[in-house]
């Protein structure tokens, strides 16, 4: 009986070192990580990509005055794991302050925010100079421009055929100045383009055009 009551006596003590390790409710949640820009009068005014460290993720990007509509998001392993280390060069934004002294002309209010079972910090700046927290706005930058791209060009499609010549020549610029993380993310949109007989001949060949040289950039 002794034997039972120290045993029993030792799992009490376990109590608090086993809820550190195993939080209630589950296992440990997956850290997040949170890009937010506010810009009024731009287009678009409000973008909003949460990334998730092992998967997962949602994108909200609009003017102000519409709706929320985050929708599921994801990028790849490459370009999630160099967010996560930006971010932990930053300290995960852990009392980092990112805005320079200075008196810059408004840019729009841009935050990056890091979140994990509770564990909350965020820093928002209008202008850095920080090396990481440039090189992280960058790949959020280049991630908001791609979906965007993307939104227009499948907006044009659904509602303005002859302007979808127009969006795709937004895309190549874009590609061009190799701002988009990830560009194979419209390789659908663009094939589904390129093969549908309703939009015009230039559209479908630039569709195609552009289909191929991101598969091309692929393979080398």
């Amino acid at each position: 009986m002794r034997n039972f009551f120290r045993r029993s006596a030792a799992s009490v003590a376990l109590l608090p070192l086993l809820s550190l390790a195993f939080p209630l409710g589950g296992c440990a949640q997956d850290a997040k990580i949170t890009f937010r820009k506010v810009f009024e009068g731009s287009t678009p005014e409000f973008v909003e990509i949460k990334v998730g460290q092992n998967d997962g993720g949602t994108c909200d990007i609009r003017q102000l005055s519409e709706d929320p509509n985050a929708l599921p998001f994801d990028v790849g392993p490459a370009v999630r794991a160099k967010i996560f280390e930006l971010a932990a060069a930053l300290h995960n934004f852990d009392g980092v302050h990112l805005d320079v002294r200075k008196r810059i002309a408004n840019l729009g209010l841009k935050t990056f925010r890091y979140e994990r079972d509770g564990e909350i910090h965020e820093t928002s700046f209008n202008y850095t100079i920080d090396p990481n927290a440039s090189q992280l706005l960058q790949i959020f930058e280049g991630l908001s421009r791609e979906e965007w791209d993307l939104i227009l060009i499948q907006r044009r499609m659904r509602y303005d055929p002859l302007g979808v010549n127009d969006a795709l020549l937004q895309f190549e610029a874009d590609l061009t100045q190799r701002i988009l993380p990830e560009p194979e993310r419209l390789l659908p949109t663009l094939d589904k383009l390129a093969n549908d007989s309703r939009y015009l001949d230039i559209s479908r060949e630039r569709a195609r055009a552009l289909a191929q040289r991101i598969r091309t950039s692929q393979d080398h």
